[in-house]
Parts: C-alpha cells; sequence; structure tokens
C-alpha cells in the first residue's frame, strides 16, 4: 500500500546516504529506527543513551518498545533487538549477549506449596506459564541437571503472553515463574519474590539483533549495536 511504499522509498534513500558516507568515510549520521522489548530498554538502554547520543551528535534514533513480531520492511525499522532463539526469518541476526533466567515465586504461594527441592518435587505446583508468540503454545519449564536441560511440563491454571502480566501474575502468587534475572532483581532484593531451584538453573537465553538481508549494515547501525553490546556485556546478564 502506500504506506508501505512510502517506507521503502525512505529505506532506499537511506541506504544511498549510507553508501556515500561509507566512500566518505564520514562520521555515521542519519535517523535510525530500532525496537526492543520495554523492560530491556528501560533497563539497559536508556539510561545509556545520554554517552551514545554524546558520542555520534548527527545520528538521531527513533525507539520502539515491544515484544511482538515486526515487519522491519514494512514498518520502516531498521532493526530489533529480541530476547530468545530467533525465528528462521531470513533476517541476518547479531548475537548480543546471553542472558541468565531463574526460577521463583512469591513467599505467599511457597508458604501455601512448599518449597520444591528439585525438579523432580514440582508435582502439584502451579507454573505460571509463557505463551510463544511463534508457535502460541505454553513454553515448558527447563532445568539445568547433571550439565543436561530437562525439559518440564507442569498443568496449570494461568498463561500469559506478555512478559510484564506473567511477572504480576508471580508477585500475586499465582505460582512458579522462569524469567529473566534482571527482571526481577528489584523484587528479589524487597523479599516479594523468592528464588527457587537455583541449583537447577534454567538454560541462558540468547538476547539478539535482527535487520532484513536486502539492507546493508549502515555505520549508524553498527555503531549503535557495537555500543549495545558493550552495555549488556558491562551488565552482566
Amino acid at each position: 500500500d502506500g504506506e508501505a511504499y512510502y517506507r521503502r522509498c525512505l529505506s532506499i534513500l537511506a541506504e544511498i546516504e549510507d553508501a556515500e558516507a561509507a566512500f566518505r568515510n564520514a562520521e555515521p549520521f542519519g535517523l535510525l529506527r530500532i525496537d526492543a522489548s520495554t523492560l530491556l530498554t528501560r533497563t539497559f538502554l536508556l539510561p545509556r543513551l545520554p554517552e551514545f547520543l554524546a558520542r555520534f551528535p548527527r545520528i538521531d534514533l527513533q525507539i520502539g518498545q515491544s515484544d511482538r513480531l515486526v515487519d522491519l520492511v514494512r514498518e520502516g525499522v531498521d532493526c530489533v533487538i529480541r530476547v530468545g532463539e530467533p525465528p528462521d526469518s531470513g533476517m541476518i541476526m547479531r548475537r548480543l549477549g546471553m542472558i541468565r533466567e531463574m526460577t521463583c515465586a512469591s513467599p505467599a504461594y511457597l508458604s501455601r506449596h512448599g518449597t520444591p527441592a528439585s525438579p523432580d518435587a514440582l508435582d502439584g505446583h502451579q507454573p505460571i506459564g509463557f505463551v510463544s508468540s511463534r508457535t502460541g503454545e505454553v513454553l515448558p519449564f527447563e532445568f539445568t541437571v547433571a550439565g543436561k536441560t530437562r525439559e518440564v511440563r507442569l498443568p496449570g491454571r494461568v498463561a500469559a503472553n506478555n512478559s510484564d502480566t506473567a511477572a504480576d501474575l508471580a508477585r500475586l502468587g499465582l505460582g512458579l515463574i522462569q524469567a529473566p534475572r534482571y527482571r526481577f532483581e528489584k523484587d528479589l532484593a524487597d523479599g516479594k519474590l523468592v528464588e527457587v531451584l537455583a541449583e537447577y538453573p534454567p538454560s541462558p537465553t540468547p538476547l539478539s539483533a535482527l535487520y532484513p538481508q536486502n539492507r546493508q549494515l549502515s555505520p549508524r547501525m553498527r555503531v549503535f549495536l557495537d555500543w549495545a553490546a558493550r552495555i549488556f556485556a558491562e551488565a552482566n546478564l
């Protein structure tokens, strides 16, 4: 449609500008459109954004915050930063880091159901399921047992396709949850949630940047991704 055509024209013009800048070995410049999950953006990227803008004064940013599937070409987005194993979408992928996961629950939940001592002691426990945006199915829990990943599927009453909603369900005492550790650092410190099965952590989750194959890696995107990779490395995800 007209909107998609307009955005594609903008993309072509940006590619021409990038080619000219690369030929002249000029300072990176222009508009960069990125999309990343809300919590990831607010926790890691926004606090350090002033230094990036100061380092590259000719780069402008448009920051989208979502966990949904984004049509990069149609929506005119240069790259997305996503948690989880990227789908086979034909996009170019750059790994930005690996995120530590954990299992936890509220004190109220544990007082009712007890604290499991191992993945074999989960009978009768309620999981807070997370619905995959790719498959529409609830993801199993994962535990590292004797150096190998074990999947455990528990029957549960509540599930969500949004990570913020799933976190709220855990705080309400409705079940065990597995999520990135950074999401619950404050809850753990405040005693609102308690880590369980720490000896059997879920496998780490990849953090990746994706951008279209038919779009060259522009100087502004390259310096942004280099900066983002450094930020995530320093954060000790």
